[in-house]
């Protein structure tokens, strides 16, 4: 029994001896696994990506997230990256981490002054040319008037079917405004008639002829058009305004406000004095001045004329021969008949 007992101790010592031997060795608070070959610089984050993720990628160790965030400390919120971001590491240090500190320094871009000018909205430009016009004086008959319609009735609407009388032919398909006039617009300097304003009822749209009879379809209707409204070739409407400033220093004044108002403001539609003889052109911009009051000197006694001040801007929709119809498009002050519209070339 004792021999049996000393046989299994030997046993058993024999195979101890012949078993691979293991060092544990406890791993340290800044061990760190080597990083991959291929790691960038810097890293762009993408889609999806996390402090966790890329750690674990990089590093084969997600826990290494920490030290990333130590050493990018831009990002001020560990939980929050986003596409685009930079994650800055140092290839020469994969040994240590494979980490580097970045401090972000601002930069100073120096670029030339850039005046931004303030979009036209024009949708607002358009709606007021189709719905309104000026026509020199003498104008106001058109080219021929509405004479009746097929069923008798006295007002129309869209696609109701006219007859026309017109002063002169045109082909099947031309377009024709309806208006009517309105106020007439004249100097008040010195009381010389510039022309008529004029608004529009709608569109018809020529079909055929017959006996000096031309039947049209009412293709657009602003209001209830009638029988013995005007007819004029339909003006095409450019939507696309382009800025532009005076070639020439321009003095003239506000002769209209419209509606028949006396003071007008931001979005309002106005007449001045200045047409293409001077030089002017859809799209201009325009200043509104308001002349300056007349006070006397308290120390001379005389009579003192202040200087003038702008009260607002206009943008020139449509231009007449010695008139023109205009938007403003700011005012700090009401705006009356009478103001002085002035313009200058840009510097």
């Amino acid at each position: 029994m004792r021999f049996r007992c000393l046989s299994l101790l030997l046993g058993f010592v024999v195979l101890l001896s012949l078993a691979p031997v293991v060092v544990v060795q406890a791993a340290t608070p800044d061990a760190v696994v080597a990083a991959r070959n291929d790691l960038p610089q810097p890293y762009i984050v993408k889609k999806g990506d996390t402090l966790w993720d890329i750690a674990n990628y990089f590093f084969r160790d997600p826990h290494q997230w920490l030290k990333i965030w130590e050493k990018n400390l831009y990002i001020t919120n560990p939980d929050l990256i986003y596409p685009g971001n930079k994650i800055w590491f140092n290839p020469q240090a994969r040994t240590a981490g494979g980490l580097t500190t970045v401090r972000p320094t601002p930069q100073v871009i120096i670029k030339p002054v850039e005046r931004l000018e303030k979009p036209v909205d024009s949708t607002m430009a358009v709606t007021i040319l189709e719905r309104q016009d000026f026509i020199l004086p003498g104008e106001e008959q058109g080219m021929g008037h509405i004479l009746a319609s097929p069923d008798e009735r006295l007002n129309y609407g869209v696609h109701d079917r006219v007859y026309l009388k017109l002063d002169q032919p045109v082909k099947a398909g031309t377009m024709l405004d309806v208006f009517r006039t309105t106020d007439r617009v004249r100097d008040p300097a010195n009381g010389q008639s510039l022309g008529l304003l004029v608004q529009h009822m709608g569109r018809v749209e020529v079909q055929s002829e017959e006996n000096g009879v031309y039947r049209a379809v009412v293709v657009r209707a602003f209001e209830e058009i009638s029988h013995g409204d005007r007819l004029k070739l339909a003006h095409t409407v450019d939507a696309q305004l382009h800025l532009i400033s005076p070639e020439s220093t321009l003095s003239g004044r506000v002769v209209y406000v419209r509606n028949g108002g006396h003071e007008a403001a931001q979005n309002q539609v106005i007449g001045i004095t200045l047409g293409e003889e001077s030089g002017v052109k859809a799209g201009m911009q325009l200043q509104i001045r308001r002349a300056g009051r007349i006070m006397i000197d308290r120390t001379s006694g005389q009579p003192v004329e202040l200087p003038s001040e702008k009260i607002g801007d206009i943008l020139v929709l449509l231009p007449q021969a010695h008139a023109s119809i205009a938007l403003i498009t700011a005012s700090t002050a009401p705006i009356n008949v009478g103001d002085t519209v002035f313009g200058e070339p840009s510097r």
